[in-house]
């Protein structure tokens, strides 16, 4: 197998810190906050993540396919866990140390509680807000109710972090990138 190459374009209104592992054809879309220690590694193909998405510390995504992994909007990768999901939609929450694999594609408002592990043996599309959770990966539909209170909170978080992330963490600049694009900027 080849090499990887690298190819990084990180829009100029993403937070991305230095200590992040990127590998591979990257795009971080604006507004997309990425931790300390986290890791995200294009293998065989490009990894695209969206607008306003939180990766926190210690998480993994990782793109195995030769196709484009797509990553919606405003999703929520919490601390420690791993993704190798080929298809994540919008507004989404993996919880601490959950496991999503390969098989798996994630539509709208699907949450994946802490600890879980989502094997599916076939390819498997979950459907909008589905609920997994637990060790058995069991399965319910949330009713939605909340969700504008969810999509605040979540706002609120993002400012924050946008305010304190580069307080206490180096960010990287355009120089540290890879490549950039007129329309993405770099940063």
């Amino acid at each position: 197998m080849p090499p990887i190459k690298d190819r990084f374009i990180i829009s100029s209104k993403a937070v991305v810190c230095q200590d992040v592992d990127l590998k591979g054809d990257n795009t971080i879309g604006p507004g997309t906050i990425v931790h300390p220690k986290a890791t995200i590694f294009a293998i065989a193909g490009p990894i695209v993540i969206g607008a306003n998405c939180i990766i926190e510390e210690s998480v993994i995504l990782v793109n195995r396919k030769k196709d484009t992994m797509r990553i919606g909007d405003e999703n929520l990768f919490e601390i420690g866990c791993r993704v190798e999901a080929p298809s994540i939609g919008n507004c989404n929450t993996i919880s601490t140390r959950a496991r999503v694999h390969h098989t798996a594609r994630l539509t709208n408002y699907c949450v994946i509680g802490p600890g879980t592990l989502l094997v599916p043996e076939e390819d498997e599309t979950l459907e909008e807000y589905t609920v997994v959770y637990g060790a058995g990966a069991e399965r319910r539909t949330w009713s939605g109710r909340g969700k504008v209170q969810e999509a605040d909170l979540r706002n609120k978080h993002l400012e924050y972090l946008r305010e304190m992330l580069p307080k206490f963490n180096r960010l990287r600049t355009t120089a540290d990138v890879g490549m950039s694009s007129p329309g993405m900027g770099g940063r």
